[in-house]
């Protein structure tokens, strides 16, 4: 399978995956609003998520399928089976303690993130239950993580791009149905939501294991303690623990970041910390579909390409990578910032959710924005590095950021309150993809191919047309005051979005890009 044809797999998978994602928060918008109990589910569902990009689609997985993909490469499928066992049953223990820890340190915790909740006793209590009612959620995707390791690197991306859509599924049967149901039972409505996470997390490894067993790749994990030593002791363990430490801490610099985030929102106003996790789920969604595909497409053939010795396939994927980056992020990235309004009030602008919620989500969504060309990127280009098992040059540029969004918090947050962390992050976002190109292009791990000038220009102008139609479009109409009639303003919106895709591609066609380039390449 070609790299455009499994890419483009990846992003239909993770697209349906995000429109259920978005559902799930237009849902939740509805039904809770942006308040204090909003604001303590976001809070306890980024607990599990800190670490879940710790042990699972973070370090674990750039340390893990690099040494997966060039065992592969130099020894073959039976000597990476083995390989597949230890470090399961390693992954599978560590965890299970990790979770026990988890669940009774669960105050410490949210206290951590979000200490600015005790500013409502009921909201922290709620953050701490719903924090030990959802962190054995982690054990769940770490698990769904290594299984997803393993079909990319056999090149089967569609099991573990689709397995999202049911996290998504049980969120949105949990706000619909099991909200009111919990208010029948006396329980606050939003505890169904923590029920929802752990049922998803759930169907979502139970759905990859068929697909392992179908490969003869199910893991087996040991029971014995002497087997268990073995597989810590085993040489590929060792090899993923030792990218892993250095990958931690380039992972764990971007949980302090969101940590530090967290808690200035918290001590915000009340809604601060949901209108940011609002607008962020909003922009994950251009995030996953270009990033995360290409990223996770990417990642075991830059591998496979570094064990054969092959630099030039190596730079041409990369080439292809930041190709479809500037094609596909780029007006993503303008119409988050000229268009952001008219999305948030067409997503999220019904129940409980108000014109005050439309208007600071709003602008924590072009905070963001400013930074998606960067943050699509460092998915195309964090991979040049981890294939190469490189691990501390983007450990170092992460903590120099870190360093950079802090300083910049302390500008833009009295300025801009809570939209100020999103600038904050956006601005940081780019500075790290330069500062990664800049390394590589140094390296001569990437020696980009002939015709990126034109190629710019071509995209640029494409871009250019299609800001000037969103911006007459985000002022046509009162997106907001449109609240009273849901289906003409979706109707609107589903016309916009056609059009727009319709100049888009139209002036890239007459300006000379084609999509046979792609797949060619």
């Amino acid at each position: 399978m070609s790299l455009f044809k499994s890419a483009s797999v990846v992003s239909l998978l993770t697209l349906a995956s995000r429109v259920l994602g978005l559902v799930r928060e237009l849902l939740v918008a509805s039904i809770f609003g942006a308040s204090a109990l909003t604001d303590a589910f976001n809070v306890a569902f980024r607990i599990p998520n800190l670490f879940r990009r710790l042990f699972a689609e973070g370090a674990f997985s750039q340390a893990f399928v690099p040494v997966l993909a060039g065992h592969r490469a130099r020894e073959g499928d039976d000597a990476t089976r083995e390989v597949i066992d230890n470090v399961a049953t390693c992954l599978f223990w560590a965890l299970l303690v990790l979770s026990i820890v988890g669940v009774l340190a669960a105050p410490v915790l949210v206290w951590a993130l979000a200490s600015g909740l005790r500013q409502s006793p009921t909201g922290y209590e709620a953050a701490v239950h719903m924090t030990r009612w959802m962190f054995p959620y982690i054990g769940f995707m770490s698990l769904v993580a290594l299984s997803a390791g393993i079909l990319n690197t056999w090149k089967r991306f569609a099991v573990p791009a689709a397995t999202p859509v049911l996290l998504n599924v049980c969120m949105i049967v949990a706000a619909w149905w099991g909200a009111p149901t919990f208010e029948r039972m006396g329980l606050p409505a939003i505890y169904a939501l923590p029920v929802g996470v752990m049922v998803g997390g759930a169907l979502q490894l139970a759905m990859q294991w068929p697909a392992l067993k179908r490969l003869q790749l199910l893991p087996s994990i040991a029971m014995s303690a002497q087997a268990i030593a073995q597989a810590w002791r085993s040489p590929a363990t060792r090899e993923v623990l030792r990218l892993m430490a250095p990958a931690l801490l380039g992972v764990g610099v971007a949980q302090v970041s969101l940590l530090i985030n967290t808690q200035i929102a918290s001590h915000l106003h009340e809604g601060s910390v949901s209108w940011l996790s609002y607008a962020d789920r909003l922009m994950e969604f251009p995030t996953a579909l270009l990033g995360v595909a290409l990223g996770v497409v990417l990642m075991p053939q830059l591998a496979a390409a570094r064990a054969r010795g092959d630099v030039q396939s190596y730079s041409a994927m990369l080439d292809w990578g930041l190709r479809l980056v500037l094609l596909l992020a780029l007006p993503c990235a303008l119409a988050l910032l000229v268009f952001a309004q008219p999305l948030v009030s067409v997503l999220y602008h019904y129940g409980a959710f108000t014109a005050i919620d439309v208007q600071q989500t709003t602008l924590a969504l072009m905070g963001y924005g400013l930074g998606l060309m960067g943050l699509v990127a460092i998915k195309v280009l964090a991979p040049g590095y981890y294939a190469s098992q490189d691990i501390r040059t983007p450990v170092r540029i992460a903590m120099v950021v870190l360093v950079l969004t802090q300083c910049m918090n302390l500008v833009f947050v009295p300025w801009l309150a809570h939209a100020g962390l999103a600038l904050s992050i956006g601005v940081g976002a780019l500075i790290n993809a330069g500062w990664l190109l800049t390394g590589l292009l140094r390296q001569k791990r990437y020696m980009p191919q002939a015709g990126w000038t034109r190629f710019t220009l071509q995209v640029s102008l494409s871009t250019a047309a299609l800001g000037v139609w969103l911006w007459w479009a985000a002022r046509a109409l009162d997106w907001v005051q449109l609240k009273s009639q849901p289906l003409h303003r979706l109707g609107w919106m589903l016309g916009v979005l056609v059009v727009s895709a319709l100049v888009y591609f139209a002036v890239l066609w007459l300006s000379g890009v084609r999509r046979q380039a792609f797949v060619r390449r």
